[in-house]
């Protein structure tokens, strides 16, 4: 199957709790009704890119059982090719997801599913791609695998690395775009600070670990673009905040649409920080992100 666009990641069903507080260490805390919605980073960007028009296939494992099916119902509907996701003997991933009256969220992962993708699996579908999307939540030698394969044969690779992980170089060297949040961006930068950020000017350490550019995420203050040439700060529209749950896979979705149609990467950060604070506007992750229709 080729697609102009290829995702390879994960693909969970999110079991999403109202609550007017998280819960401390040891502390039971009431919610509201659970309400089950189809999620997973690497079905979310493809979902989000499709909703734009992209031409857009996701590589990925679910398995035989209604949370699969519910996923594989959103995909399609959506307009994301599917015919490389495995349907595996493992029970599809979940995400336990416990959203704020701000709107943020905290996140429990079991990956299921999505520990079946293994190396073998990618090595031979990500050159036939314009633009590939590697996300976390699958195993990390099969993270390795896909970059790498790609930039052997000249697929643009974007790595979307949350949660973060450490890399090896080599891998890292191949990466075109490094797609990362600021606290992301901080752990992989070592910061000391006492809030465990860095300042925007160290933001440009990103690409002494190997990328050829990065973009860091800060949520309502937008994205920062990090290129040889220097920084870009992208402003974010001011929205009314419901649930952030996938907003970041929304952006890499966007992102990623907007490079595979020759964008520049500042252009694109544009474009995909307004489809992000549009998707915060709504719930769920998925259902929240908007068609190139209502960007218009």
């Amino acid at each position: 199957m080729t697609a102009q666009l290829l995702v390879v990641g994960s693909a969970n069903a999110d079991l999403v709790v109202p609550a007017e507080r998280r819960p401390s260490g040891g502390e039971t805390v009431l919610g509201g009704d659970t309400e089950t919605w189809p999620g997973g980073k690497g079905a979310n960007t493809a979902v989000a890119a499709a909703r734009l028009g992209a031409d857009v296939a996701l590589l990925g494992a679910v398995g035989d059982d209604a949370h699969g099916r519910l996923l594989l119902d959103s995909l399609h509907g959506s307009g994301v090719h599917t015919g490389l996701v495995r349907v595996v003997p493992r029970p599809t991933g979940l995400a336990f997801i416990t959203v704020t009256p701000d709107g943020e969220n905290s996140i429990l992962v079991s990956p299921g599913a999505n520990h079946a993708l293994r190396p073998d699996d990618v090595a031979s579908v990500v050159s036939e791609a314009k633009v590939a999307v590697v996300s976390m939540e699958i195993p990390l030698d099969t993270v390795e695998r896909a970059i790498n394969a790609a930039a052997a044969s000249g697929t643009r690779t974007v790595l979307n690395l949350s949660p973060v992980a450490a890399v090896p170089a080599p891998t890292l060297a191949g990466v075109d775009v490094l797609l990362v949040n600021e606290h992301e961006a901080a752990w992989l930068l070592g910061s000391g600070a006492a809030d465990g950020m860095v300042g925007t000017r160290e933001l440009a350490g990103l690409l002494d670990l190997g990328p050829r550019a990065a973009v860091v995420t800060s949520g309502a203050r937008g994205a920062v673009v990090v290129e040889q040439e220097g920084l870009t700060e992208v402003p974010t529209p001011a929205v009314e905040v419901v649930d952030t749950t996938g907003a970041g896979d929304a952006f890499a979705g966007a992102l990623a649409t907007a490079l595979t149609r020759d964008a520049g990467l500042a252009d694109a950060a544009a474009s995909a920080v307004r489809v992000a604070a549009l998707s915060v506007t709504r719930r769920g992750a998925q259902p929240s992100y908007p068609t190139a229709v209502e960007l218009e």
